[in-house]
């Protein structure tokens, strides 16, 4: 008998709690569902339930066996959905957020080049540093940039984001550059109010180095936080995807060169693997390969 029928059987049973229930929304005779049970069994080579009149339960190898069933069935739905996808022009409206630096700076680009090879999509981009609620929020695909991931939630690596130390000249001029990072408790600091709290880590030559901080300024946004630094109100992390053309032309000053600020990771979420519109397949596809290296394309100038 057909081994994929009789997993489906298996794991339906199993969320029913019944064999007649199961028979019912499987469409088949409550007969025909005990036979696939049955080649289920000896496939596994072991009882896969306890049956009594009242109820049904898994056995040791009925538990072992149900996560690999499950898998089984959604790498069969993945298969024939790709198979179906090949005759298929991706479309469809998605919804993606983002941080509003990464978006202007990074990905807004990047999903005007999608749109570009796939005209029937269409893109709603909302921006915000704070993390969007992705079910109450319907969003599609967030662009996250943070090191404490969501385990409910599928993640997929982008690029790695590096920070820098800085200040305007004007500021240093007038204040001078501190020279190790306990100096820091001599400046002005600004922070972001989602961000690192009120201590900076670096790394040197791999050891970690926490460096505690006073705020002058804090705000909720990372282009307020670079507008602030160039206007001289004090020293701040900022992204080096954002500020790359601050610092080749001098208008931002790059501090501590020997301590590498704490790195975090940028990440594709969504909700699930399962049943996920072409669309959406082929941009986390496109993101990963535009933004993928090592070294990621923004950093490219700066090293």
């Amino acid at each position: 008998m057909d081994r994929l029928t009789a997993a489906q059987v298996f794991v339906e049973v199993v969320d029913s709690g019944s064999m007649t229930m199961a028979a019912e929304r499987l469409e088949m005779s409550t007969a025909m569902v005990s036979r696939y049970l049955a080649t289920m069994e000896e496939w596994f080579d072991a009882r896969l339930l306890h049956r009594t009149t009242r109820k049904l339960s898994l056995t040791d190898a009925g538990m072992a066996a149900l996560p690999a069933c499950r898998q089984l069935l959604e790498l069969a739905e993945d298969a024939r959905h790709l198979a179906a996808d090949r005759s298929r022009e991706p479309a469809g409206v998605f919804r993606v957020t983002a941080a509003g630096s990464f978006a202007d700076a990074q990905l807004t680009a990047a999903l005007v080049e999608f749109q570009r090879q796939y005209p029937q999509v269409e893109f709603i981009l909302s921006t915000g540093d704070k993390a969007a609620d992705l079910v109450g929020e319907r969003v599609d695909l967030a662009v996250r940039i943070t090191n404490n991931l969501d385990p409910t939630l599928i993640a997929r690596p982008l690029a790695v984001c590096r920070s820098r130390l800085c200040a305007s000249p004007a500021y240093l001029k007038k204040y001078g550059s501190p020279q190790a990072p306990e100096d820091l408790l001599q400046h002005q600091c600004i922070a972001h109010a989602f961000g690192i709290g009120k201590v900076y880590r670096f790394t040197k030559q791999g050891q970690s180095v926490e460096v505690p901080v006073q705020w002058s300024f804090q705000t909720n946004e990372t282009a307020v936080l670079r507008r602030a630094v160039l206007e001289g109100a004090g020293l701040a992390m900022l992204p080096t995807y954002y500020v790359g053309e601050d610092f080749r032309n001098g208008r931002l000053v790059g501090l501590l060169p020997d301590y590498e600020p704490e790195m975090l990771g940028i990440h594709a979420i969504y909700l699930s693997r399962q049943h996920q519109p072409l669309a959406l397949r082929l941009l986390v596809d496109f993101l990963t390969q535009r933004f993928a290296g090592v070294v990621p394309p923004w950093d490219l100038v700066l090293t």
